[in-house]
């Protein structure tokens, strides 16, 4: 049975022998170190520039302290982003309607790790505008709405909701610049009610790494404990994300490296911590799960069961979108009357879809100027930003990386939606016409 332990975070130069090496994606090949150089984000007067402006905040906090070029970032918002855990929903379905303990907590644990697939990609999401929201309709039966509710630091709350499982996060990212690489780390709160059972499931996920930011081919590693808590009852998943492991061919000045990546098995716990079910995979493929004995070994007679898979994916995607990512930029996932603070419209994020970089940055340090003017109104009248859809309460949680103030969800969203579909007014309004609008001061902000 494995013996779990805290993840430790390896370094390239802390290894013997590989100081000073670049580190190439484990996807990649043997090809000479200048083409693969050339195949990273940035040219070289770039990368120069770029380099010269970041060095300074080695060791820091980038999370909101660094504009960055449009040039690296993909068309959706850290708040859409959040609404891609919504993707496999079906397994929460499936964890509601389980009468086994224990494999509803695999399939839920399932449904944390479906995620991982989108979370590799490397191009960076817009950080949203204070007051920006992000609705979704018309996947599975879910209403999902997030809302951007802090700006320093960076702070987004969502709710979803069918007739399964209700899902609360409050999110707030916490960054490590380590030079040609970046640590984050998930300071949030996740929290799932299945309706059938009334269990509460508590969610922390393993820290992620990207590496390669500025020289060398970008990509995304997560590694370390996934424990999914079942607090009404206190039976326990414990998934250990594998690190990329160091080994292949040093050459060129470059480590190429492979094993490892992608793997992630682990237990559900009884709330005696008693192993009953082990559960293993891939986190870009398939998870699967067995019985097992208190060994952790799989019981006599029992066979390894697929719980998901990934679905299939479109071929040489710019962002390295799923099918699913580009449902959520759609507006065919909008609901009728869509807020006006709603991610899709945001000017910039929608010319960088189109593939307009240039107004894509205009449209982008247009709005972060507003953002400026209206924060300059809210303090000359000795006001703070209050949230439309969500409540700030008085509890402050404990995450491994730092107390987390947790925000609500105040169910005015849910009356808001009611009225409207329930309005006999048919909305004719060409949704892309919407002007983009989260400011709280609208005078202010023109």
């Amino acid at each position: 049975m494995r013996s779990w332990g805290t993840a430790v975070h390896k370094s390239v130069n802390g290894l013997l022998g590989y100081e000073g090496l670049e580190v190439i994606n484990p996807e990649g090949g043997t090809d000479d170190a200048e083409e693969e150089a050339l195949r990273g984000r940035w040219k070289q007067e770039d990368r120069d520039s770029y380099w010269k402006m970041m060095h300074k905040y080695i060791g820091s906090d980038v999370t909101s302290l660094v504009t960055l070029p449009v040039i690296i970032f993909e068309p959706m918002t850290m708040i859409q982003k959040m609404a891609e855990l919504m993707e496999y929903c079906e397994l929460l379905d499936k964890a509601d309607e389980c009468e086994d303990p224990y494999m509803r907590m695999a399939y839920a644990s399932a449904w944390a790790v479906s995620v991982y697939y989108a979370y590799q990609r490397t191009w960076k999401p817009f950080n949203p505008i204070l007051g920006e929201t992000y609705e979704m309709v018309n996947h599975k039966g879910i209403t999902f709405l997030a809302e951007q509710v802090s700006h320093h630091p960076p702070m987004g709350v969502a709710h979803c909701e069918n007739e399964h499982f209700t899902y609360d996060i409050s999110s707030k990212l916490k960054t490590k610049f380590l030079g040609n690489s970046l640590d984050v780390y998930p300071v949030g709160r996740t929290r799932v009610t299945l309706k059938k059972s009334g269990v509460v499931l508590d969610l922390v996920p393993p820290p992620t790494k990207v590496n390669n930011l500025i020289f060398g081919r970008t990509w995304v590693d997560s590694l370390g404990e996934m424990v999914l808590t079942n607090l009404t009852t206190g039976d326990k998943v414990v998934l250990y994300f594998q690190p990329c492991g160091w080994f292949g061919v040093k050459r060129l000045n470059i480590l190429y490296f492979r094993a490892g990546r992608y793997e992630v098995d682990g237990y559900v716990y009884s709330a005696e911590e008693e192993p009953k079910v082990m559960i293993t995979g891939k986190w870009n493929t398939a998870m699967s799960c067995q019985p097992c004995d208190q060994e952790g070994e799989p019981l006599p007679g029992s066979e390894l069961q697929e719980i998901w898979r990934l679905a299939p994916t479109p071929q040489n995607d710019k962002y390295q979108y799923t099918h699913f990512a580009h449902k959520i930029n759609s507006f065919d996932t909008a609901p009728k009357k869509l807020l006006a603070s709603d991610s899709r419209l945001r000017p910039d994020r929608y010319a960088l879809e189109k593939g307009d970089m240039s107004k894509s940055g205009s449209e982008k340090s247009r709005l972060e100027e507003q953002q400026r003017a209206e924060k300059r109104t809210r303090e000359a009248k000795g006001e703070k930003f209050t949230p439309r859809w969500f409540n700030l309460t008085d509890v402050v949680a404990p995450t491994p990386w730092g107390d987390l103030e947790i925000y609500e969800y105040n169910g005015k969203y849910t009356e808001h939606r009611a009225a409207i579909d329930s309005s006999n007014v048919a909305d004719e309004t060409d949704v892309t016409s919407i002007e983009f609008n989260p400011w709280q001061y609208g005078s202010s902000s023109s």
